[in-house]
């Protein structure tokens, strides 16, 4: 049925009635949900208290007792806290080799999954769609559940934290890459084409020079997130110093002194790579300053 065109036009009253209307919709909408999700968090949250040995709220006032009791010790030790900042030193730099090295691999199959799911540079468009499934699968894993499969089957060490967290970095800057991609010019790419390029060199000399420097921008920022999570997989037996940190924190009170040292090596060590790729990745990104 065709629209009436002999209609009046709406008046400005019209139009601001409609859009108060609407405004009042999206309210009673917006507030609903609210209210279903208040109701949901509440009878989720009283479930687990229930099923707690302890209860949440008797647990609260506790929240700062390990702490104070870590700087308590660390304080009456803190002469020891050179020695200790040494002995896990160490530790720290097999953190951040793993970390390294695997943000170097994830890098390298992020950039190729990258190239093999953009539209207008995979040799082979019907496979797109299987490399992006590829994409959301390693990064939809966590990395402490592969590390923990292939502590299971190569056993504890630095290499299973360095494969595990490469999966789930290629799964991410895979995807990082993939939307950059999208907004490089293909013009360079089919001139290369033109004149009988590989797809290797159109991608080499037509694609990577226009995405590089947001490629290495997100790798850095990848770097600092692969940090914590190589310590964090020391507590599982990757090693590093998050696997010093369980033994610390294990042992309980006569060494928390070296848990102080290690989580001040942990934390200095973030803020440094944190500033230092912060400013690489805004040169990077916009250039020197003169």
């Amino acid at each position: 049925m065709m629209a009436d065109l002999t209609a009046a036009p709406l008046t400005t009253a019209d139009i601001r009635a409609q859009y108060g209307e609407m405004t009042r919709r999206k309210r009673l909408y917006g507030g609903i949900i609210l209210v279903v999700f208040v109701a949901l968090m509440m009878a989720g949250f009283r479930t687990a208290d229930d099923r707690n040995a302890g209860s949440f709220y008797d647990g609260i006032t506790h929240v700062f007792d390990y702490p104070n009791e870590v700087l308590a010790e660390a304080s009456e030790k803190v002469t020891e806290l050179p020695g200790h900042l040494a002995n896990f030193f160490p530790a720290l730099i097999e953190t951040l080799n793993i970390a390294a090295a695997s943000t170097l691999v994830g890098l390298v199959f992020g950039t190729l999954l990258s190239l093999l799911s953009t539209r207008g540079m995979a040799p082979w468009p019907r496979l797109i769609p299987l490399f992006r499934r590829i994409m959301d699968i390693c990064r939809a894993i966590p990395e402490i559940v592969i590390a923990l499969v292939l502590i299971f089957l190569l056993g504890g060490g630095p290499v299973p934290a360095m494969i595990a967290i490469a999966i789930h970095t290629a799964g991410a800057l895979g995807k990082l890459f993939s939307e950059v991609n999208e907004n490089a010019s293909l013009k360079p790419v089919e001139g290369l084409e033109s004149v009988g390029s590989s797809w290797g060199q159109r991608m080499w000399l037509g694609v990577i020079p226009q995405v590089g420097p947001n490629y290495v921008s997100y790798a850095l920022l990848r770097f600092e997130i692969n940090i914590r999570a190589s310590a964090i997989l020391g507590f599982v037996g990757a090693g590093g110093i998050g696997y010093e940190l369980k033994n610390a924190m294990s042992w309980g009170q006569g060494r928390y002194d070296e848990a102080a040292a290690i989580f001040l090596l942990l934390f200095v060590t973030i803020v440094v790579v944190d500033q230092i790729s912060s400013g690489m990745r805004d040169r990077l990104i916009n250039g020197a300053k003169a």
